[in-house]
Order: structure tokens, then sequence, then C-alpha cells
């Protein structure tokens, strides 16, 4: 069974408390899933603790995208481009649903351009063993005018289309933590770990931790702790007595307008003023566009502010590429995430390599910082390595790049398994596409616990089920903003649908009124927090 099962709760912490383990990963985003399946896989005895929802930090705030890092050709990394090139092929084969294949378009000032680009995308389709039918196409202007109509190709008379990866980052976090629930893991989001236990000789033997809906306290045993908390990892490492400054926080923001505001067709590259590039992305009802990548000074929080400057870097690259006219006042929704890259004194964060480092202290925990969400898969393996180290054991690598994840047990184009749905559901087309890229094979089954649409929106109720039962969701905002994704692609909607969502949870969970009433509040509340300065249907806005 690869259930999350948020009802039998209270079974999954006596189990935690019950059992010993071999290894704890602290951190539910994808390096901590990933952990958890490939340890899974190799038959280690697996916990796994989240302090809030799972994927509700970094690994839920990205591009989207699973890329081989273009740009990192021009820092010099050509072994983390080739990895994460080659990343590409395999998570396509474990989960097509979210390893969609798309045109990446690159609008192009010059013929000289064109050329140095060129020659930059042949080795990194080399490096990506790319094959013959995705290598990249050239496109005049008239080719880039019929095929993305949106880009000025006055400005931009030439343009390069090359094949990248389109994924959900929440989503696939949930199915790494459902395939190692399968192999006998053992996940609790909401569980905040407060401590580390140490033997009487130093060495640290699992970890206390605080339930976050009944205040309980428990512990769990292992043999090797994981500290895979992201823009938190220093965090634990300090109750480790191990403190060391290795991150530098580099905030990225993203804001989505109505896709009829920026009608782009494929992934479109934007080049910033100093020399970034930003990513125009089309999913349902939006456009996306992102990312920013600013230092952060603050503390690590799960709702880093938006700011007004955050939205101006965003929409000048808009304003020179695209013919649309895009301003604050177009935009529905925003997010912010905080990327933990590794710190390198004198470095701006965009020069910062997204390379991984793995940490081993003295008292056994292993601390990881860094790493990109395309790389998830193979840094998860050299972490079970040096697990497999701390604990004195020899268990052969499990052959797991053509297992595949929860959704991916299907051929074909995505369309098809969208069609399908369709056709058995009486679903409009864009509701099954809908469900086919969030649960890909799965889709039929959510949508026979419920496939009448909530209120305003194509997300159905089963969904709701299959969010409690299979997933983890414990709060509405689970729901809104990490299993339907409904809070990112339609925004408006999402709005409309908060308090449906909470009725069917009550039933499900058995809340009271006052439970569901809070649980209203609190997923409005962050519904509508929005960039500074700006405001929706009336709202006042909201900067957190």
């Amino acid at each position: 069974m690869t259930s999350l099962d948020t009802a039998h709760r209270s079974a999954t912490l006596a189990r935690l408390e019950r059992e010993p383990f071999d290894l704890v990963v602290v951190g539910g985003g994808i390096t901590g899933a990933g952990v958890a399946r490939e340890a899974s896989l190799r038959g280690l005895r697996v916990a796994l603790l989240e302090a809030n929802d799972y994927a509700s930090g970094t690994s839920s705030r990205s591009s989207k995208l699973i890329h081989g890092g273009l740009r990192y050709l021009a820092m010099g990394d050509v072994p983390l481009v080739r990895e994460t090139a080659l990343e590409r092929k395999v998570l396509h084969r474990m989960a097509p649903h979210l390893a969609e294949p798309r045109w990446m378009v690159m609008p192009v000032r010059s013929r000289a351009g064109l050329l140095k680009f060129r020659a930059a995308l042949s080795t990194y389709e080399q490096l990506g063993a790319v094959e013959e039918a995705d290598l990249h196409q050239n496109w005049d202007a008239a080719e880039l005018s019929r095929r993305e109509p949106v880009v000025n190709s006055e400005h931009f008379p030439f343009a390069c289309a090359y094949r990248e990866y389109l994924t959900d980052d929440a989503r696939l976090v949930l199915a790494n933590l459902r395939a190692a629930v399968a192999c006998d893991a053992v996940a609790l989001n909401y569980a905040r770990v407060c401590n580390l236990v140490s033997s009487s000789n130093g060495l640290v033997e699992g970890v206390d931790a605080v339930c976050g809906l009944t205040g309980g306290e428990f512990r769990v045993r292992a043999r090797c702790v994981v500290n895979a908390a992201g823009p938190w990892v220093e965090q634990l490492m300090e109750r480790d007595d191990s403190a060391k400054t290795i991150l530098h926080l580099s905030k990225g923001v993203h804001i989505c307008v109505p896709w009829e505001v920026l009608p782009v067709r494929n992934l479109v590259l934007l080049n910033s003023a100093d020399r970034r590039t930003l990513f125009a992305i089309p999913r349902g009802r939006v456009t996306y566009v992102g990312t920013t990548d600013t230092s952060y000074e603050g503390s690590a929080c799960t709702w880093p502010e938006v700011l007004a400057e955050d939205i101006d870097y965003i929409l000048e690259p808009i304003a020179r590429h695209c013919t649309a006219t895009v301003t604050a006042g177009d935009i529905v929704t925003a997010w912010a995430g905080l990327r933990p890259l590794i710190a390198k004194p004198g470095k701006e964060p965009k020069d910062l390599s997204r390379k991984d480092e793995i940490l081993i202290a003295p008292s056994g925990v292993i601390s990881v910082a860094g790493g990109k969400l395309t790389g998830y898969r193979t840094m998860a393996i050299r972490i079970v390595e040096d697990v497999l180290g701390v604990i004195g054991e020899n268990r052969p690598p499990h052959d797991n790049e053509d297992t595949v994840l929860p959704g991916g047990d299907f051929a074909g184009p995505i369309e098809s398994v969208a069609t399908a749905l369709c056709e058995r559901h009486g679903l409009a087309p864009e509701a099954g596409r809908r469900l086919a890229a969030l649960y890909g094979s799965e889709a039929g089954q959510v949508a026979e616990q419920g496939s009448d649409a909530l209120v305003g929106c194509d997300v159905v109720t089963g969904e709701i089920e299959w969010a409690v039962s299979r997933e983890g969701a414990v709060t509405v905002e689970d729901v809104i903003q990490r299993r339907t994704r409904a809070a990112l692609y339609e925004p408006d909607e999402a709005k409309a649908m908060v308090a449906a969502v909470a009725s069917r949870m009550a039933a499900i969970l058995d809340w009271d009124e006052v439970r569901r009433d809070s649980e209203v509040e609190k997923a409005r509340l962050t519904l509508d927090m929005l960039p500074e300065g700006l405001s929706r249907a009336g709202d006042p806005a909201l900067v957190r």
C-alpha cells in the first residue's frame, strides 16, 4: 500500500515510538523523500519526520522544471550538468506525468548570438544523451511568430527551441514518499524534531519530536540521523554541537498572471537586466514567471515576503521580450521560497553552485545542503552510501532507474490518460488534462472517489478523499496549496472552494465546527497573501 493515511495518524505515532529504525530522516522535502525511498528500496528500516507539511518549504516553491541547468556550463560545472541532464530521462521513465517533455524557447537578438547558444546547446545535448527526435530546433522570425507569437520577433529575430521537462515539485515529493512507504518506511508530517538523543559514547541514536496536532512528545530510535531540513539544516546541526555556517539562503520569487495576459505556448526563457535567466511557463489558467535570486538575510521561514522590488525585477524582462503588456495589477498570486545554497565568501547567489554538500558529524549525524531538484535521486544514493558507512552495513545499490513512482505506470503521452478520464467520467478536456498531469495513472482512482467538480473550478471531490487517505493531508491549506495545487494554478477558484474542502475534510476526519472554521480562516489567509502594495478583488494586501 502506498498510502500516507491521515486518519491513521495515531497508529503511525505508535509505530514510530515502538520500532527501532536504521535511520530517521529529518525533513520532508525532495531530498528527504528521495533518501527515504532509496534507503527503503535497499531494505533499510526508515522513519521520516517533517516539521510542517511535506514539501511545504523549498520543494513546493521552485520553477517546477526538471532541467540540466544549461547555465551551469558557463560556470564550468560540467559534472553537475551531465548528472542532471541525464537524470531528466530517468525521471521521465519513473514518472512520465511528473517529467513531461516540453520545448524551451530561447529568443536571440543576433545570428552571432544564435550560433553561440547553439554551440552550448550541442554540448548540453551530448552530456544529456538527447535522442535525435528531441534535438534542438532553430527558428527564424517567421517561425518564432508562428510558434510563439507573444515573443517580440522584431527585437528577437531568432530563437532556439530545445527539450526540457515540466514537473510539479510538491507532487514529486509526495510520489517519492509514497514509494518509500510502499517499501515499509514510516513518514509523518507536522512532527517537529526538537532534540537529538545521544548515547554515552556521544553517538546519536535517535530524535525527540513533538506532534504538531496534539502537542504530544515522542522519541524515535535510530542508528543514524539524516538532516535534510533544507533552509533549516543549520538549526539541527546546532543541536548536535556541530554548528557551522554552510548555508547562503537565496530567495526565489515567482508571479502568476492569467494566461490570457501572457499567452505563452511553450516554456520561454527571459534574460534579466543583470544577465540572469527567468522562465515564463504556462500552466492551466495562468502563466507563471520567475525566479529571482537574491540573498535572504532573515531566519529561515515557510512564507518569505514577496516585495515590490521582486515584482519589478520579474516584470522588466517580460516587457523587453514580449509584445504583451503585463503590470503588477495583472498578478493574481505569487510565491517565494528559500534555496539552501552552499555559502562561498564574496559570491552572489546567482554565482553559487547548486551542487550538494554532505557533512558527517562525529556523532554520526549526516547533514546535506544545496542540490538541485533534478538531481535529487543521485544525491539520495550518495547520502544512503554514507548512511551505510555510519551504521556499518553493506547493501548493494538498488537498480531504481526503472522503478516507477506511484502514478507513473502508463505508456504513451499524458493526453491518452486524459482522454480516457474524460470518456469514462464525463470530464471536460481541461479538467481531464489537469487530473492526468497531477496523478498520472492513478487519476482514474481519484475520479472514482468523486468526479463532481467543486465550486467554480476543475478540482473534483475525489481529490479531497485522496489527499487525506493517500497523501497525508492534515489541513485545508495542505489540500489547496500542495495536493490539488489550486492555489498556484487556479487562485481565484481556490478561494471559492475553501469552505467546501473544509466541510469534506471535517466529515472525513471528524472535525468539530471550531476546527473546521479555523481551517477555513487559515487557508484563506495564505491565499490572500500578495506582493506588497497589491490587492485582489478588493481584499487588503497581506505581506508575511
